[in-house]
Formats: C-alpha cells, sequence, structure tokens
C-alpha cells in the first residue's frame, strides 16, 4: 500500500466520521469485520447529547459533565465538546440521520441520567446508533477520497527507526503503511464476561499503542451501565438510559425502590449490584410508564425482551449491571494527538480529558465526532510526510476461546463494579500466568493496564469503587508511561 495516506483503524463512529471530515485528503479506513459490525457504535440506543434548545446552553451541559467526572474532568475539554456539539448534530443531519423531532419540528430531546436538561436527541427512541452508522456507512462507501479494507484486524502499530509511527500490522503478517495513523479502536468490554459490547472489543487500540511506548491515562475507570438486559445473552443487550427518563423504575424483587432512577450511572450501578448480591434482584418496571408504546418508542429493548419471551408492557425487565464504556486510554491533547509522533486517537480508545471517572450518558458519541473533526481539522490541509521505512515488527499472539473465556471470568470476578485490593492481586496473578501459558497478547495488556492502575488507585471515585477504600481522595488522574512484558502480580 503507498504510505501517503492517513490510516484510519476503525470504523465505528469516530472513525468513519473522521474518514468523511478528512476530504479530500486520501484516508484508508481498516476494519476488522464488514462495515457496521463488531461496533459498539451501531449499538447505542440513547443517542447525543447536545445543548440544542432555548432553555439549555452548553455552559449547563459542561457543568454536569464536570459534575458527573467526579472531580477529574477537565474543565476546558468539558467546555470545548459542549462548545462544538451542536454544530456535530447539524453535521449528522446534513449526512441525512433523521433524528427524533416534537410535533412543531424541533429535535426532540430526552432526559438521561446525571443531566440537568433534557438534552439527548435520539431516533425512533433506541435506534441511535444503527441510523447515525446507517448514515455515515452510505456516505463512506459513496466518498471516492476513502478507501476501505473490511475483515483487516490490526496486531500492531509500527515505526520507523525515529520512532514515529508509520503504519499497522495486521493478521496474516499483512502491512498497512501510511503518513499518520489513527487509532479508532473503541474499547475494553469484551475483557468482561457481562459485557454490552461486541466480545471483539478487547482493548487492542490501547494496548498496541501502550507497546509501542503511548502514555495512557486512566485505565482503571470502566463504566458498568446499570440496566443491562439480564437474559443469558452475551453480549447482554441493553436496557436504554431514556427509559428512566420516560418515568420507569428500579426496584428489587418485591418491588420496592433502592435507588434513585436518574442518579449517575455509577452510583446506581453499585446499588444494583449490591441488591443483586443480596440476593433480591434488580429489575426495571417500564409497565406504566412506558406500557403499550413499547413497540413503537423503545423498539431495540422491545425486541430483545420478546426474544427471550418476556414482554416489558407487563412484566419487569430483569437487569444487571455490565462492562460499557471505557473512560481511560490512550492519553491525547485537545486535537486528538498522541504523546507518539504519527500517531493519533479518536473515540472510546481515547483519554481526552472529557469523561473523568464517570462518563455522563450520551456525551460518548459527543466526544466521538467532536474529537473527529478536530482531528480532521489538523490533518486535512497538512502536507503528506514522508516517514522512513518501517522497523521489523512481530504481531503478539491471540487468545484462543479458551483462555479469553477465561480472562473475562477473572476480569468479572475481580474488576468489576465493585473491587478490592486482594481480588485485584488475584487477577494481575492470573493475567500474568495466562500469559505465560498462552503469549503477550493485546488483551491481556490491556486488562494488565486496568489492573495495575485500579491497584495503584487506594479512594473510591466514580466508577472505580474499593470496598477496602470506600472514601475518596484527591482529585487526580492516572498515567502509565507504556507497558512491556506482562510483569508478575505484586
Amino acid at each position: 500500500m503507498k504510505n501517503d495516506s492517513i490510516l484510519i483503524v476503525g470504523a465505528g463512529l469516530a472513525g468513519l466520521f473522521l474518514a468523511l471530515k478528512l476530504a479530500p485528503r486520501r484516508c484508508v479506513v481498516l476494519s476488522q469485520a464488514p462495515l457496521g459490525h463488531a461496533s459498539s457504535s451501531a449499538w447505542a440506543q440513547g443517542g447525543l447529547a447536545a445543548a440544542l434548545t432555548p432553555g439549555d446552553n452548553p455552559a449547563l451541559h459542561a457543568q454536569d459533565t464536570i459534575n458527573a467526572g467526579a472531580g477529574l474532568v477537565d474543565p476546558a475539554v468539558a467546555a470545548l465538546i459542549t462548545r462544538e456539539g451542536p454544530d456535530r448534530v447539524r453535521d449528522l443531519i446534513a449526512l441525512g440521520v433523521l433524528f427524533d423531532r416534537t410535533p412543531d419540528g424541533a429535535l426532540a430531546q430526552s432526559l438521561e441520567a446525571a443531566h440537568s436538561r433534557p438534552r439527548v436527541v435520539r431516533v425512533s427512541g433506541d435506534l441511535a446508533g444503527k441510523a447515525i452508522m446507517d448514515a455515515l456507512i452510505a456516505a463512506v462507501r459513496a466518498a471516492p477520497h476513502i478507501e476501505i479494507a473490511e475483515r483487516k484486524r490490526a496486531r500492531a502499530l509500527l515505526h520507523d527507526a525515529n520512532g514515529r509511527v508509520c503504519g499497522v500490522l495486521c493478521e496474516d503478517e499483512e502491512r498497512f503503511l501510511a503518513t499518520e495513523v489513527v487509532i479508532a479502536t473503541g474499547g475494553v468490554g469484551g475483557l468482561y464476561a457481562v459485557t454490552t459490547n461486541p466480545v471483539e472489543a478487547q482493548g487492542q487500540g490501547f494496548a498496541m499503542a501502550a507497546r509501542i511506548g503511548a502514555l495512557i491515562a486512566d485505565p482503571e475507570f470502566v463504566q458498568f451501565h446499570p440496566t443491562a438486559i439480564d437474559i443469558g445473552r452475551d453480549p447482554a443487550p441493553l436496557a436504554t438510559e431514556a427509559l428512566r427518563g420516560e418515568g420507569a423504575h428500579i426496584t428489587n424483587g418485591k418491588g420496592e425502590a433502592f435507588v434513585s432512577d436518574l442518579a449517575a450511572r455509577d452510583v446506581v450501578a453499585r446499588a444494583i449490584h449490591i441488591e443483586r448480591q443480596a440476593g433480591r434482584g434488580a429489575f426495571l418496571d417500564a409497565r406504566e410508564a412506558v406500557g403499550s408504546k413499547f413497540p413503537a418508542h423503545f423498539p431495540t429493548v422491545f425486541a430483545a425482551c420478546m426474544s427471550a419471551g418476556l414482554d416489558p408492557r407487563e412484566a419487569p425487565i430483569p437487569i444487571a449491571p455490565a462492562a460499557h464504556y471505557h473512560m481511560g486510554g490512550v492519553a491525547t491533547d485537545i486535537w486528538g494527538r498522541t504523546s507518539v509522533a504519527g500517531l493519533w486517537a479518536v473515540g472510546e480508545c481515547a483519554s481526552t480529558g472529557a469523561h473523568g471517572a464517570n462518563r455522563l450518558a450520551s456525551n460518548s458519541l459527543l466526544e466521538a465526532v467532536v474529537f473527529a473533526h478536530r482531528i480532521a481539522a489538523r490533518l486535512r490541509d497538512d502536507d503528506a510526510k514522508s516517514p522512513l521505512a518501517p522497523e521489523p515488527a512481530t504481531a503478539p499472539p491471540t487468545l484462543a476461546d479458551g483462555p479469553r473465556a477465561e480472562l473475562r471470568r477473572v476480569m468479572e470476578a475481580d474488576a468489576s463494579v465493585v473491587r478490592d485490593g486482594a481480588g485485584l492481586k488475584r487477577a494481575l496473578a492470573a493475567v500474568h500466568a495466562l500469559g505465560e501459558s498462552h503469549g503477550q497478547a493485546n488483551a491481556l495488556v490491556a486488562a494488565q493496564l486496568i489492573l495495575t492502575a485500579a491497584l495503584a488507585r487506594t479512594e473510591s471515585r466514580g466508577a472505580h469503587f474499593r470496598s477496602d477504600y470506600p472514601d475518596d481522595a484527591t482529585p487526580q488522574r492516572t498515567f502509565i508511561a507504556g507497558a512491556g512484558e506482562l510483569a508478575a502480580a505484586p
């Protein structure tokens, strides 16, 4: 492949929106599956948060973002994404996304947890992710400046003798070279046994970046969505937060309320976890709030429930917390640049400072489009650089089904909603043993980064809750300068 293009590794919302914004600069998009598959973006139900109504403004949205992030949100980044968000919504409308409208034609906006105003634009109730991705895929396939390479799984970043990233190494030793590389590889939910993410989401992007020395930020902060539908599916279907915005209630098996329905996600997830551990169960009761409107207003949730023989119009929905979103990742500046020359990061694999210790609902799609636009603004008109030839590289092994299932079990047991030092040490020892037996896979590097940072953070903050350190301390972000071989547990 010619090396005069920009290479985008990942084909979710962030990667495809970036590719479109780069026009007319030539770019190549690597997708590990056919477009639209194995992408968390396509599964997003709630929508995209932006201040678009007269009773709202970016400053209020930024303050809600900061409040939700438990002391670790960068105020400048919160201001940036909330200020630029409305224009990015308009970009999506121009691309053909048919967001829901009120009878008078205005954008309909729903209320989600920890927002002070209804500001989440959605499509058909719970189909925002699919609608946005459908529009982006159609536009990308029609764009002459974009080359799409499907079924290409990146395994390692390539760099030249000066340390500048200049491409990626894929399976079967296939190489893609480029003047600039942007990783948009998604999150880490697939490292956990219970997740709402595609199981392919195993932190490979931030693991690859860590291997070449990129600065990693806040890997311990994994957000667990409180209302995954507990029907034994892998991945677990999601009951969107918009249901609670419409008035649905969380109860235990006796029908008793035990948590505020619209509290921050970390609070709700812990409360549900504790209630389930006590044997009382947890349910989302939307019978009165939604009832007969379910098929039309929340078709995705309705279909998931009915496929399991559960009619949410007549019975509460069983729920459980599930690994949902990674606030940590590759540290970037406000333009998406990482600490390594030639490497950029966008979307869930990046850590921009926007989410802190607990992402505000529906800010993920917002951050993705805002930073994709900003990266494109930097790269679109730049003169193409001429990197040196890549240094020799070997792809790390992949985990077979057996060891991967063991890794997911370990992370679910000891690095989930409630953690403690003993469990984190036990998990680190298990990850080290898997590496000794099966090689230094990217999934194991990602897991070790999460566990190491979680063990080092001896406090509880946002999505990171230590039962042995239940109080918070001084707000401080975590930074890790790359990763080498898997270390033994302390």
